[in-house]
């Protein structure tokens, strides 16, 4: 089938449409007046984007050298809300770089953790080396003044811009070069579409049922995000499995690109997953608690541990007899039937080992999974 050429003049007015969507403006701030509209809470960083801050000590420390010796910045880019007040979007690692050496950078999250009135100590400057071991207010007035006053271009995308240019803004500078997760680039970008599926799943994740299921999962895990991934995996898989081929990452930002687009208006009914979600986790924190998700050795033990295959055949396998199942009388039933499905040599079979991240064996394991239910609850 021949290829349809496109004209020079419906290349022109495709470009012109995408524009009249797009509103932007251009401003030369200092790093003080940012510091300043950080403390009014006119600059929003979202707890979820600050725990991306990664910079070393000395990489800060390196920054503040440069804007002390005048060298160049490259710009911050931030969306103007519908309030007026800016959310950052790019140059997160230098505006908190400033932050900790002016005391004004909370960022628990960093190994040593930094609060509030936490000052950093200039290390590693490699050009002035005599600024190492020093804070701000080692600086001379001189040296402070030239510091507040550094300017950085700041590039604006205004209030009644279409949410999705910006969401793919945000995809494209992809946070100055620092490595994401998929979850917690998903956290950044598509709650620029709309923030409330973000939020949702951000809620969940911290759901008590949920959290003690998962307790097995460590704290660098946590920090990028797989959690909230997994809250997300569930909802993708429960509403939307036919849409899976074999690409779990592009699969779960699809779905969450969908939920989140105001455009394309889902069906999805927070309230409706929200009870379901709480009862699945709740059914298997009663029932199973640390072990939900763990595996059973050659002695046939269930050990605690986590297997993402047994997360999704099971949260998605009970999901056909849910509504038949009595929190109040048949855990010590669950349990049961959870077990054996543990130490099935079969249900071992197609969850151990690779090759299995693809359509027909996630069918498989739910499948299994649902079967197993369907014997004691019926159809």
């Amino acid at each position: 089938m021949a290829k349809k050429k496109i004209s020079t003049i419906d290349v022109i007015n495709a470009i012109e449409t995408q524009l009249k969507n797009v509103h932007t403006l251009s401003l030369d701030l200092s790093f003080n007046e940012l510091l300043d509209m950080k403390r009014d809470e006119e600059l929003d960083i979202s707890p979820d984007y600050q725990r991306l801050f990664r910079w070393s000590e000395g990489a800060r420390s390196r920054f503040i050298e440069s804007l002390i010796l005048e060298m160049p910045v490259p710009p911050i880019y931030v969306i103007e809300e519908e309030d007026g007040k800016y959310l950052l979007i790019d140059g997160l690692q230098r505006i908190s770089s400033y932050l900790h050496f002016r005391g004004e950078l909370d960022a628990p999250h960093l190994d040593p953790p930094v609060k509030k009135g936490d000052k950093l100590i200039l290390s590693d400057c490699d050009i002035v080396k005599e600024l190492n071991g020093l804070k701000f207010e080692d600086l001379n007035t001189a040296l402070q003044i030239k510091l507040k006053r550094a300017f950085v271009r700041v590039e604006v995308v205004r209030k009644g811009s279409d949410p999705r240019f910006k969401y793919h803004m945000f995809k494209r500078l992809n946070t100055g070069g620092i490595a994401l997760t998929q979850q917690q680039l998903r956290n950044c970008t598509i709650r620029l579409l709309d923030p409330k599926f973000n939020d949702f799943i951000i809620e969940l994740s911290k759901n008590e049922h949920f959290t003690k299921c998962l307790n097995i999962l460590s704290y660098e895990q946590r920090l990028a995000a797989f959690d909230q991934e997994l809250v997300l995996r569930f909802f993708a898989l429960k509403n939307n499995r036919k849409g899976f081929s074999h690409d779990v990452a592009d699969f779960l930002t699809e779905y969450m690109e969908y939920v989140s687009d105001p455009y394309l208006k889902s069906q999805f009914n927070y309230d409706n997953e929200k009870s379901n979600f709480i009862k699945t986790f709740e059914i298997l924190n009663t029932s199973m608690g640390e072990l939900s998700f763990g595996f059973a050795n050659k002695n046939k033990t269930i050990t605690k541990g986590f297997g993402v295959y047994h997360y999704e055949a099971i949260t998605i396998g009970i999901q056909k007899v849910i509504e038949k199942i009595d929190i109040n009388k048949d855990i010590e039933k669950i349990k049961d039937i959870l077990t054996g499905i543990k130490k099935d040599n079969t249900f071992i079979k197609i969850t151990t080992g690779g090759g299995k991240n693809s359509k027909g064996p996630l069918n498989e394991r739910i499948k299994f999974v649902e079967d197993k239910f369907l014997e004691v609850y019926g159809n």
